[in-house]
Formats: C-alpha cells, structure tokens, sequence
C-alpha cells in the first residue's frame, strides 16, 4: 500500500492514552519525534508520533534509550492530564490495507468503539501512582541469635579443615532452612499490612539483588497521593518491628500494572514486537 507518490503511508506510533481535557504534551518521542493527540477532545485520545519505519530494534543501549524515551512521554502524559493507560513499548498502528482505512482512521475509529471502556478506567485511575515494595530478610542478621547456628559455630572453631568444610555446608543449609521458613511465616502478616494501605495490589517474581538475602514479598501498589504517606509510614513500622527485614520502596510512577494495554491495539498494529523489545 502506498501513496500517489509511491511511498507507504505513515504509521502511528501509540504511547499512552489520556482522557479529555487541556492537555497538550510537552516532551518529545522516541529519538525527538514530535509527540500529537489523536482522537476527539471530548474524549480519551492517543499520545502518539508519525511513524514511517518498522518496529524499534537494535543493539540493547539502543533499546534500553527507546524505552526510557518512551516512559518520558507517559509519565508526561500521567502528570499533565491526571490519568494516564500507557501504552507498552513498540505499538504501531498501520493502515489498513483491505479498507483502505489510514492509521489515524484506525486509530480514531478505535478510541470511539472503546470510549466507554477507556473513559471508566482512566476515571478509576485519576490521581493515582503505582509505588514498589520488596521486602527480604537479612539472613545472617536473622540467624545470628539462632542457637542451632550457634551450636554449629561453635563446634567449628579449632576443628581440622575438612571438617570445617563439611560443617560450614551445614551450617550454610540450615541459615537458608531458618531464613526460608521465617520469609514464609512473615508473609501473609506483611502483604495484608501493605494491601490494607493500597487501592490495589499486584505481586511479581524477582531473584534477590543480593546475596545473603531471603525474598518475602515483592508487589506493586496502586496508591492515591496520601496513600504514599501511608504506605510509607507502614513501611517504616514494619522495619522497626523486623530489624532483620530489608526494605525498598520505589517510585511514584504512572500506574503500568494496573493500565494493561498490551492487547488492546493487536487488531490494528499488525506487527510482531522484535525479540529485543521489553
């Protein structure tokens, strides 16, 4: 499909969609791409950029840029019209090459279909920001007044070193059993502490940052503006109690795990995300 002039129509590069309102963006896109509004004024509408090439894909500082300069558009976005469904990066709507239908059309027809839908969610969502809790126990610090672990210490001064060895395995073995079962019985206490703070919650799975360290719980929250205070000062009571708990507490951000818009544009964009897009 091209145009009277043999080329291939633009596309829409898709980064957010905000509700009605004042706002005009104020960032540019990907690579100083001129960022615009698609849609009707009286109702949600797209942030996106014109776009003439495929998806973005290159070498990962390439893309780690992209991505970055993406998120500056949605959080752009989040904080000049109060609410914000981001978009995930590399969403490209396309013509239609059946109907004829431009990318804009596309995109325009689509944003009346879902008015309904788009319109509650980013109702839901206004002043709201998603904060990140991870929790982990210490492990030598919760181990150091155990007295198995004591016993085993003791027991492996002065000894030859091959035993040593074995009993530092040991030793090992039982720091982790302790820590492990400890992170177990801490977690439900913790997570209804955090969620009590939260409108809503959202876990997920990381490896430990650091060695020595035993995951508790690692979720993200969706919290209004005195709900950071809140969570924050939970957080706060929750270290004075467990001084072996270690504590991040990350963000405000855009609320990206509770907007999912992943499959939204799937009809329209046609296109597969390269293996390098996150």
């Amino acid at each position: 499909m091209t145009d009277a002039n043999g080329a291939a129509p633009p596309k829409l590069y898709v980064y957010a969609i905000v509700p009605a309102g004042d706002y005009t963006p104020k960032v540019n896109g990907i690579d100083g791409s001129q960022v615009h509004l698609i849609g009707n004024p009286e109702g949600p509408r797209a942030v996106v950029h014109t776009h003439t090439g495929g998806p973005y894909d290159g070498p990962d500082d390439d893309v780690k840029r992209w991505i970055l300069q993406h998120s500056e558009v949605v959080e752009d976005g989040w904080q000049g019209a109060g609410s914000v469904l981001p978009v995930s990066f590399n969403v490209i709507v396309r013509p239609d090459t059946e109907s004829g239908a431009t990318s804009t059309a596309q995109l325009e027809r689509w944003l009346e279909e879902s008015n309904g839908a788009l319109s509650a969610r980013l109702g839901e969502l206004h002043g709201t920001s998603e904060l990140r809790v991870e929790i982990s126990l210490d492990r030598s610090a919760f181990v150091e007044a155990n007295d198995e672990v004591r016993r085993i210490k003791v027991d492996m001064e002065d000894r030859p070193a091959g035993v040593r060895r074995l009993l530092e395995k040991r030793l090992e073995k039982t720091e982790k059993e302790l820590a492990d079962r400890e992170a177990d019985d801490l977690y439900p206490s913790l997570r209804a502490r955090i969620a009590e703070q939260c409108l809503g919650i959202e876990e997920y799975r990381t490896p430990p940052r650091e060695a020595g360290q035993t995951p508790i719980l690692m979720v993200s929250c969706l919290v209004t503006e005195p709900g950071i205070q809140n969570l924050g000062a939970e957080l706060t009571s929750i270290q004075n109690e467990q001084p072996a708990v270690s504590i991040r507490f990350l963000g405000p951000w855009p609320p990206y795990s509770f907007a999912d818009m992943s499959d939204a544009f799937a009809g329209m964009s046609g296109q597969d995300q390269p293996s390098s897009a996150t």
